[in-house]
């Protein structure tokens, strides 16, 4: 594991084309400093796994900067038709390519990544549009649809507080998505409110093991400019 100064530093290597996972469940935990990195940094034709992208969300400011090529979520189009996103126009418009996954899928594909599970079987979906070009098969009677799991180049996620070896802790919701993203990528980048030393964190707190963490950069909590 590797201590980076600056979010800008911590996204050295991250280029054109990658996938790049992005935890945080609206703000709760939400690697705001590393994604508005990843905006100035200017890279490109990205697909993005996340909970989701909405008014004030940061990952709609890659779409704003034109450097999303596929979205991977949930939640991606507001309820109110009154107020759209960057994405949702530019998906409109048929400039980048949404994949809806129902939400706790989208948890389980990630999980079975990072667990080396290639694929599974979901009673979710089926005979919907999340069944679409997928097999489809009876257990007990019940129609279930083949998963894939989700892996990425990049995981960017953020906690609460790490100590030097890259043991992670979170703070209450921030946990969401942030943990299984910080198995499935080849590069786990993590932003903290806090560094401590080693020995300081109670091993009963400790969530993500250092292990799966490539890269640690402190941030400040970043006020929220979620719209509603």
């Amino acid at each position: 594991m590797k201590e980076f100064p600056t979010a800008d530093a911590a996204l050295e290597g991250v280029t054109d084309g990658m996938s790049i996972m992005a935890g945080g469940f609206v703000s709760a935990g939400s690697p705001t400093n590393l994604i508005r990195a990843l905006v100035r940094r200017g890279t490109r034709g990205l697909t993005a796994i996340a909970n989701n992208i909405g008014l004030g969300d940061e990952l709609d400011s890659l779409a704003e900067h034109g450097q999303l090529a596929k979205m991977i979520t949930t939640f991606a189009i507001r309820a109110s038709g009154s107020r759209t996103t960057h994405f949702e126009r530019q998906w409109r418009a048929g400039a980048v390519a949404l994949e809806l996954v129902p939400q706790g899928t989208l948890a389980e594909r990630i999980r079975a990544g990072g667990a080396g599970i290639p694929a599974f079987w979901s009673p979710v979906g089926p005979d919907t549009v999340a069944a679409e070009g997928k097999e489809t098969r009876l257990f007990g009677g019940r129609p279930h649809v083949l998963e894939h799991a989700l892996t990425a180049d990049v995981a960017l996620i953020r906690a609460q507080r790490a100590d030097e070896r890259g043991n992670l802790v979170y703070r209450g919701a921030g946990r969401n998505f942030n943990v299984p993203m910080a198995t499935a990528a080849r590069l786990v980048i993590a932003e903290v409110e806090e560094i401590v030393p080693t020995g300081s964190l109670d091993p009963e707190h400790i969530v993500t093991p250092g292990i799966y963490v490539d890269r640690l950069v402190r941030c400040p909590a970043v006020p929220v400019r979620w719209q509603g």
